[in-house]
């Protein structure tokens, strides 16, 4: 009978990824910054991953790619550093640098147009001198949409991410030894009574008088204690 033999391939084992202190802070906060293009952040896990020593089926199994691109942008890191991160990998070469495109963002997050609110495609193209579809372009690669204003409001302190940055570090790691609380408030809610208590449930109708009686306002306070994930709250 013909022998079966079976060759088991390890994963190649590669020296870890030169990466400076400054330049894993750097990647750590492009990480964590509203509006990261996708690529730009699977190429900065690629680089963490690396620099820990990780083979490159090891770096591109979780991550869902291939190790033949974990290797592309390990090489492209070594050679070029962080500017390769936010490269263009394919199509013809960007119109506008990377210090144009901060403008624009910044334009777009940090400042509003005379008497109106807020910026549209074509009033920011005319502002700033480039083409509509240029903005267009910018706002959907780094997922702004600047007419929806209940989504989240940015703050105009100029150390605004370094701080945001502090906040969330320490929800995500709270020291052993202190008790962290995110607190918020609920004023002016209506404690509000029907005059008359609703009638019995029954399959089709629930029924509730028109009027109420109003016992005046009252605030509701609650914080959640990071550590222990409880939340305390008291009107």
């Amino acid at each position: 009978m013909a022998k079966l033999r079976l060759t088991l391939i390890m994963p190649r084992k590669l020296p870890a990824l030169s990466l400076s202190p400054d330049q894993e802070q750097q990647i750590r906060q492009g990480l964590t910054a509203h509006g990261t293009p996708q690529q730009v952040a699977l190429r900065s896990r690629i680089i963490l991953a690396a620099a820990q020593g990780q083979s490159e089926t090891t770096i591109a199994r979780p991550l869902g790619t291939h190790r033949k691109t974990v290797r592309l942008w390990r090489g492209r890191f070594a050679q070029h550093g962080l500017e390769s991160l936010w490269e263009v990998a394919r199509g013809r070469k960007p119109t506008y640098g990377p210090e144009r495109v901060k403008a624009l963002v910044e334009a777009t997050l940090q400042s509003k147009p005379k008497g109106m609110t807020p910026w549209s495609c074509r009033l920011l193209a005319k502002n700033q001198g480039v083409s509509k579809s240029t903005v267009s372009n910018l706002w959907r690669s780094h997922n702004l949409k600047p007419h929806r204003v209940r989504t989240f409001k940015l703050s105009r302190d100029p150390k605004f991410w370094e701080k945001l940055t502090d906040v969330v570090g320490l929800y995500l790691n709270p020291s052993q030894q202190a008790m962290v609380l995110c607190g918020d408030e609920k004023s002016q809610i209506q404690a509000l009574d029907r005059t008359q208590p609703g009638l019995p449930l029954k399959k089709g109708r629930w029924t509730l008088t028109h009027d109420y009686k109003r016992h005046g306002t009252t605030t509701l306070f609650a914080a959640l204690e990071v550590l222990q994930g409880r939340v305390i709250g008291q009107c």
